[in-house]
């Protein structure tokens, strides 16, 4: 297993993973997005924020990303995370891995808190937040109306370091260490 930062060219081999997750209540999408819209995301995402591959046998498995939860300047050090595996390789730990190293990152960038949206119900997105520490902040009822059925969604948060007044700059992702981030990423797996 490797994991690697995103890049365009990687948007079809991701949206592979992500189009088992259309039919479901997971994301509200409802349309699998183009691959030039997906590599659009992952070029306006990776500007800021990390945006992780899980790879095996250089074939991508999972992917995780960060995003800016809310537009003001006032929620620059809050970011909403997702996570995404390949269905034959959920519930061993990888998303775990993969949000843990997200986090890691985000911390070092300055980020001060993360946010988790989960449908529900979805046990096991659920048991992932709870396991890493993520406290349940609330659920908005009937959130989304996809497949014939109005869907709640969960809110969860979770600091990453303290508070300081006034706090610092967040950092580009691409503006670390480079040494520290290969040293998070090889300690991840």
């Amino acid at each position: 297993m490797n994991i690697r930062f995103a890049s365009e060219q990687d948007a079809p081999a991701l949206l592979a993973i992500y189009e088992k997750y259309i039919p479901t209540a997971v994301t509200f999408e409802t349309e699998l997005p183009t691959a030039e819209d997906f590599a659009g995301r992952i070029r306006s995402i990776t500007a800021m924020y990390p945006y992780l591959v899980l790879e095996e046998d250089r074939r991508a498995v999972g992917y995780a990303y960060a995003h800016r939860a809310r537009e003001r300047a006032a929620y620059d050090w809050y970011v909403e995370l997702s996570v995404y595996l390949d269905p034959a390789y959920t519930g061993r730990g990888l998303g775990k891995t993969l949000y843990t190293l997200l986090m890691d990152l985000l911390a070092m960038q300055g980020i001060r808190t993360v946010m988790g949206c989960v449908t529900l119900p979805n046990p096991a997105s659920e048991a992932l937040h709870a396991a890493l520490g993520f406290r349940r902040a609330g659920i908005s009822p009937k959130a989304g109306y996809k497949d014939g059925m109005w869907h709640d969604v969960a809110w969860y948060e979770k600091p990453l370091g303290d508070y300081p007044v006034p706090p610092p700059p967040v950092l580009p992702v691409r503006a670390l260490d480079p040494a520290a981030v290969s040293e998070r990423i090889g300690r991840a797996l």
